[in-house]
């Protein structure tokens, strides 16, 4: 049963939830103008594992004729033979649960929010199929997470910094891009869409290269809007070289390094930002 569980989480790349979930934290944090109650902070942990868990395992099963034709995907857990359709089903079954059980126990708005939300992560996995503008919807899914994590808190949308959405929105679609330039030629053989597949990779890059600015300026508008002091800003300008780092050493030209140097990055990018949100109301308590 274990050895099970272990490989519907890695089906699932369980591990990179660490990508949306500090956005939440952030969200939390800022409502809270510090740290949220024990209580709140377990059920926006539950909702979070709960919706990318039931959203990845939803996008797994219905790519996966699309994964067994691609020889980069042919050995995913579905496709290879290692998971049931039903041991996946009923994995994406009841991370949903989880998710609805935890936007019930915050509050009204969360739960009432919680359909949307959901809904919106798994129509992404649909996208590829009849749009290129794939990237733009997951970001919109994921911007969901701050937005999240302060409407746990406080119960309302009122004061919410909506830059800091429109940030991940534009940041996810950045690296979205990038990764797509893997498939850019299985899409087209396959009738899939992308912004890789559309334009060619090296236009792709340009394209993911303007998302990450426009993100840049969003988050740092993210700080004026949330009354963040300079601690902040300084997360927003380490983010910057990052992102400038990510398009150094990844180029259409040779994308080896996407999978390992590119995702470790993002999970940093958005662990800055939220440490140092943190920082920034520390001081402010001072």
């Amino acid at each position: 049963m274990f050895r099970k569980i272990a490989v519907l989480l890695e089906m699932i790349k369980f591990k990179l939830t660490v990508f949306a979930m500090p956005f939440a934290f952030m969200g939390a944090f800022l409502a809270a103008r510090g740290i949220p109650d024990a209580r709140t902070f377990l059920f926006v942990v539950l909702a979070m594992v709960g919706a990318r868990t039931c959203a990845m395992g939803f996008n797994r099963i219905i790519d996966a004729r699309f994964d067994a034709a691609n020889p980069r995907t042919a050995e995913r857990a579905i496709p290879a033979g290692a998971v049931s359709s039903f041991e996946a089903w009923s994995m994406v079954i009841i991370a949903g649960l989880l998710f609805f059980y935890a936007a019930w126990s915050l509050n009204p708005l969360t739960l009432t929010l919680a359909p949307f939300a959901l809904s919106l992560t798994l129509f992404y996995s649909l996208t590829k199929r009849f749009t290129s503008f794939c990237h733009i919807i997951l970001g919109v899914a994921l911007a969901f997470s701050p937005l999240g994590g302060w409407v746990a808190v406080q119960g309302s949308l009122a004061g919410y910094p909506w830059a800091l959405s429109a940030g991940v929105l534009f940041w996810v679609a950045g690296f979205d891009t990038v990764y797509a330039c893997l498939d850019a030629e299985f899409d087209r053989k396959a009738g899939l869409h992308s912004m890789p597949s559309l334009m060619g990779e090296r236009n792709a890059f340009r394209l993911a290269a303007l998302f990450h600015i426009i993100a840049f300026v969003l988050f740092a508008i993210a700080g004026t809007q949330a009354r963040l002091n300079m601690v902040y800003f300084i997360g927003v300008f380490i983010t910057a070289g990052i992102l400038f780092y990510q398009h150094r050493i990844v180029n259409p030209d040779d994308l080896s390094k996407i999978k390992g140097s590119f995702f470790s990055m993002n999970g940093i990018i958005s662990m800055v930002l939220f440490v140092f949100t943190w920082l920034s109301l520390l001081l402010e308590q001072q």
